[in-house]
């Protein structure tokens, strides 16, 4: 018979085990991606002009390392996602707690916010540029604009599902509104919260190449557009692949602050 220790370590190598596992399961099926796609493209099994290669790619981001421009195209596209992603966050929050401590305010707003969320954020685009002009300005009211509804409606439905028994009892104690706030509302909201923030994540990427699709003269947006005027498909693809490592370490780092929170509470 195993002692409770025992069982404990064994759970956790287990455990251990199982990370490991998966880890390189992912890695390996990337791997084999990155082959397959390498030898179909050196083979013809499918046109490398359309699809490029991982060669390819890697060649043309060395080209563009070598100008200096690179570095330049990724800070932009990154300081533009972080403060859009930041805003959207910070201002979503605020106004959703604005109106969770007004229920009629909340009522009021409910059928703006559905119309707001449901607007295709792109047709705002050339208003936008007319209002804050043509920059990155503009492409970050337009990422805030994506991300900043969403985070309200998502935020605020996390609020008002809170067990309504511990809010009467708080209330029976007299507590006030921020008290309940600090102490019950947003504790219990902490999934729904980093919830709202890895969609954010996503959202702040698409409003940010939107954006640079409209309006940038620099930046990874930017690079897609130029490089399919001018039917270079390689720097497409290489501009693509580094969006999605950028909003993969993005993204690892929400996760991160998500486990760091929840050991606190």
């Amino acid at each position: 018979m195993m002692t409770k220790e025992q069982e404990h370590l064994t759970f956790l190598k287990q455990q251990r085990n199982y990370k490991i596992k998966l880890c390189l399961t992912r890695i390996f099926i990337l791997i084999f991606f990155v082959v397959l796609w390498e030898i179909a493209a050196d083979q013809k099994w499918i046109d490398p002009f359309l699809t490029s290669s991982p060669s390819r790619i890697l060649k043309s981001a060395l080209q563009f390392y070598v100008e200096g421009t690179l570095i330049r195209h990724i800070c932009i596209t990154c300081f533009e996602t972080v403060v859009g992603f930041l805003l959207g966050t910070v201002l979503g929050a605020i106004i959703a707690t604005i109106l969770w401590c007004s229920n009629f305010a909340s009522k009021v707003a409910e059928p703006y916010l559905v119309v707001l969320n449901a607007l295709p954020k792109i047709a705002l685009g050339p208003i936008i540029i007319f209002w804050v002009g043509n920059g990155i300005t503009a492409i970050i009211v337009i990422t805030l604009l994506i991300s900043i509804i969403t985070t309200i409606i998502s935020i605020l439905a996390g609020f008002s599902e809170i067990d309504s028994e511990k809010v009467k009892l708080m209330q029976t104690f007299g507590s006030s509104k921020f008290q309940m706030l600090i102490n019950l509302i947003i504790p219990a909201s902490i999934p729904t919260i980093m919830s709202a923030l890895k969609i954010n994540v996503g959202l702040s990427w698409v409003g940010v190449i939107i954006g640079e699709f409209l309006v940038a003269k620099e930046g990874l947006g930017f690079l897609i557009v130029y490089g399919g005027q001018i039917s270079q498909l390689d720097m497409v693809m290489m501009s693509i692949v580094i969006l999605s490592l950028i909003a993969y370490i993005m993204y690892k780092v929400v996760e991160l602050i998500e486990k760091r929170i929840k050991t606190k509470y």
